[in-house]
């Protein structure tokens, strides 16, 4: 090795680290590579934003950052599998469907990682991945769809959010073991919650329902996404 080899490596190393730093910083992702593939780890935190922004004080997942996002780790051939850390409330509906389907139209592997919460719209894009963990401290809130605002013409309108509903419902039960009469009733138990219809389910009632594949956390979901890229490696 030169010497002006030498003298460039810590320039490179840092500048790296520096790319690492930033993308955690803006996009709540890192990339890693380790003997066995290389992965990369995005977050799916706070509110899912849609077409309108949120306030500044709020946490978010912005949809035309992680669109974009996915479609080049779909197609760039430095990632070997994805690992989504899911933490968020919900959010805007449609911008949460668009990011499930494209999360399940992936051919990479995949593994969902539902830490703290994945609530309403959250459902969908835990399920999305090839694989779903799920801690089990972890909470998800099952509920129709909902609206505020003005309703103009009440009838269209109903019919809008029924057909809407019925697309969340359909994702689900394909992209999961829970069927979709049973996913419905949860979205319409009274008992459960004191002002809203729906369902509070954990990590390991999650599981027994169907909805997610298996209780574990970090190092679980790592062990298998790794077997997934060595299994695709293998074909």
């Amino acid at each position: 090795m030169t010497e002006t080899t030498k003298a460039n490596q810590p320039a490179e190393d840092c500048s790296k680290n520096e790319e690492t730093t930033q993308g955690i910083l803006d996009f709540g992702s890192a990339l890693t590579k380790t003997p066995q593939g290389t992965v990369y780890c995005l977050t799916i935190i706070g509110q899912i934003e849609g077409h309108t922004t949120a306030s500044n004080n709020a946490k978010t997942t912005k949809y035309e950052h992680v669109l974009p996002l996915l479609a080049k780790l779909e197609e760039t051939g430095e990632v070997d599998g994805v690992l989504f850390l899911l933490n968020t409330v919900g959010g805007d509906v449609e911008a949460g469907l668009a990011i499930a389907e494209l999360i399940a139209g992936m051919t990479k592997p995949t593994v969902s990682i539902v830490l703290g919460g994945s609530h309403s719209i959250g459902v969908p894009l835990a399920v999305a991945a090839q694989r779903s963990f799920a801690v089990p401290s972890a909470a998800m809130t099952i509920h129709p769809v909902r609206m505020s605002g003005t309703v103009i013409a009440a009838p269209q309108t109903y019919s809008y959010f029924q057909r809407l509903q019925d697309r969340i419902v359909a994702f689900v039960s394909g992209h999961s073991h829970i069927s979709a009469e049973e996913f419905q009733s949860l979205m319409l138990k009274k008992d459960d919650m004191a002002a809203d219809v729906g369902s509070v389910i954990y990590g390991e009632e999650a599981v027994k329902l169907g909805l997610i594949d298996q209780v574990g956390g970090l190092a679980d979901g790592l062990a298998c996404l790794y077997r997934q890229i060595q299994e695709r490696k293998q074909k």
